[in-house]
């Protein structure tokens, strides 16, 4: 017998989906998708440190200047620090380093108890100064915003200060900070000497640290300008 022969037919292969495109294109959204991520996270993250730095500016601050003596002791408004300074006879560089600490140069500042410009007045300051100097000019306590005047204000109260407390600018500070009648009862009641003068006698911390701060910026406005511009 004949064989028979068989015939065997190969059944044709599927053909196969094309998935080296799609891959591709997944991969293409997928890096894409991460890539927008990452400009979010990093502008989240940028966002943030600037929100920090400007609540901790005063402190950012601070820090900057330890680096250098004379970093960022600016000598703005010079010519209305210069020009009180010799009509109340004070060493301009204290009055810079009240302004240094009290307003960081910003006349617009504004405490949130309401001290006012370049130097801080309370209102009551205002129209304690205004009644000494008998001070006839139309202006009201809002224009203490006004840099001169109220650097005007601010020194002339400094030199009064300063002569009451016999020269000595830490008990100057403090008064300008916490009120002569706080300094006065602290010497009266033997908290605090004024011949023999110790930070840490202060009862007060914040003022403690007030005085620490002007005193700071202070030595660094002579390190600066090593002669009393008064006399220039």
């Amino acid at each position: 017998m004949a064989k028979q022969e068989t015939k065997t037919t190969r059944s044709k292969p599927k053909k196969k989906a094309d998935t080296r495109s799609r891959s591709s294109s997944r991969g293409k959204k997928k890096k894409g998708s991460d890539h927008s991520v990452l400009i979010i996270v990093v502008s989240l993250i940028l966002a943030i440190l600037v929100v920090l730095a400007f609540i901790f500016r005063d402190e950012i601050s601070e820090k900057v200047q330890d680096y250098g003596p004379n970093v960022f002791m600016t000598t703005d408004y010079e010519e209305y620090v210069l020009k009180y300074s010799k009509e109340y006879n004070m060493d301009p560089r204290f009055v810079f380093a009240i302004i240094h600490t009290e307003s960081h140069f910003n006349p617009e500042a504004t405490s949130n108890v309401g001290a006012r410009g370049l130097m801080q007045l309370m209102e009551e300051a205002y129209d304690w100064v205004k009644f000494r100097l008998d001070d006839d000019r139309a202006h009201t306590f809002d224009d203490m915003y006004d840099p001169e005047l109220n650097i005007q204000y601010g020194t002339y109260m400094l030199s009064f200060l300063y002569e009451k407390f016999d020269h000595s600018y830490e008990l100057t500070a403090a008064a300008y900070h916490g009120g002569m009648n706080a300094v006065d009862t602290w010497i009266n009641d033997g908290t605090v000497d004024p011949e023999n003068f110790r930070l840490e006698d202060v009862p007060s911390d914040v003022t403690a640290n007030y005085i620490y701060k002007v005193m700071k910026a202070y030595n660094k406005y002579k390190e600066k300008l090593e002669e009393d511009l008064r006399d220039v």
